[in-house]
């Protein structure tokens, strides 16, 4: 996910769902070139979190890219592209991936990839980042494949808590599949894409729908029994922000490499290629410069982002993604910290919010235990 812009309203894309968005008092904001709804009246951001990590929340992601890579070798392809190695999972399986830059190992993106088999592929990158991401695709392409963008072909709805599987079971759907995996569905006529993923630490579900059936899927999702609120991007981002997931475009850039980000888990090491494979397994054996750690408060200090980590009278760092955690009632971040300092877990440094020096222990993310499974 991108982080939020301030682009003209006149400008901005806008879901399938707009309207369902501002009949339920939508606050919007301007989200990878989409005007998305940020949070919802009656709410607000910490009622829609507690809706999350206790029953049911459902978020419009529509926002968020699509595109299809079919053809002969299609799977074997994205391998020789994206970071993780495809041949880890088997077809109905969903793996997070990168999109590095073959020259410098930054971070174009990072996307989760569908399997249906050898050659058929389905990504779903970052909205601000998908035209980036087929071009690339499309360029590298031999002749027989086809890199095909549909991102406004398709709604994602993310369907996240404890009693998500309750909710959508009482509509028939699927929910008894493994965690990254993904099945397909009939909801009242509607074919959709029941998938196991989720950005919020929770178990939780994520529906891909055509665009043209995005209301009817709402509106079932909210004419059931089980209760369940609206939630905008605002309580998205506090919500992976206390699981440590990555915001692209803070966490994760052209500028920030997986080694420097703690994900080399989703980098493909024994595969004989990948985008920016010889530049990153040179950073890997050098020792990256600088790592991405966790922050706790010790104070009542809010972190956010670009504010400067000292240790002492040295500038030793910098918040990459910084909020109130809504579970644990302090302030949480994430922050790349130089290799040279020498910090280590249980470390204290300190932040500067606003020009007072806030006292914050260094951790390994998450701050709030997972229960995606």
């Amino acid at each position: 996910m991108t982080d939020v812009g301030s682009k003209d309203s006149a400008d901005l894309l806008t879901s399938p769902l707009h309207d369902r968005h501002v009949a339920l008092g939508a606050k919007f904001a301007a989200f990878g070139g989409w005007d998305m709804p940020l949070e919802y009246a009656g709410g607000g951001v910490l009622k829609e979190h507690a809706a999350v990590r206790e029953g049911v929340g459902v978020f419009d992601v529509s926002h968020l890219g699509k595109a299809r890579i079919t053809g002969p070798g299609a799977a074997d392809f994205v391998n020789a592209c994206l970071s993780n190695d495809l041949g880890r999972i088997k077809p109905g399986k969903a793996q997070y991936t990168l999109c590095c830059d073959d020259a410098t190992g930054g971070v174009v993106d990072d996307i989760i990839a569908y399997l249906y088999g050898d050659d058929h592929v389905f990504l779903i990158p970052n909205a601000a980042n998908t035209t980036e991401v087929v071009r690339r695709l499309s360029a590298a392409a031999p002749a027989e494949l086809t890199v095909t963008n549909e991102h406004a072909d398709f709604a994602v709805l993310a369907v996240q808590g404890p009693r998500s599987a309750e909710l959508l079971a009482e509509l028939g759907l699927p929910t008894d599949h493994e965690y990254m995996s993904f099945a397909t569905a009939d909801l009242n006529g509607v074919t959709l894409t029941v998938c196991r993923t989720g950005y919020t630490g929770e178990h939780g579900y994520e529906l891909v729908v055509p665009s043209g059936d995005a209301t009817r899927v709402w509106d079932a999702l909210f004419g059931a029994s089980v209760p369940a609120r609206a939630c905008g991007l605002a309580a998205r981002d506090t919500l992976r922000t206390e699981m440590g997931y990555p915001l692209h475009g803070q966490d994760l850039s052209m500028d920030i490499t997986p080694v420097q980000a703690r994900a080399g888990w989703a980098v493909g090491w024994n595969k004989p290629e990948f985008w920016g494979r010889d530049v990153l397994t040179a950073e890997k054996a050098a020792g990256a410069r600088r790592t991405l750690w966790g922050l706790v408060a010790n104070d009542r200090g809010i972190p956010r982002a670009h504010m400067s980590v000292l240790s002492g009278d040295r500038t030793v760092g910098e918040i990459t993604s910084g909020t109130f955690s809504p579970t644990r009632k302090i302030g949480i971040a994430l922050a790349l910290l130089d290799t040279a300092a020498g910090l280590a877990e249980g470390d204290t440094v300190e932040v500067d919010v606003r020009g007072r020096r806030s006292s914050m222990t260094v951790t390994k993310p998450p701050f709030v235990q997972p229960s995606v499974k």
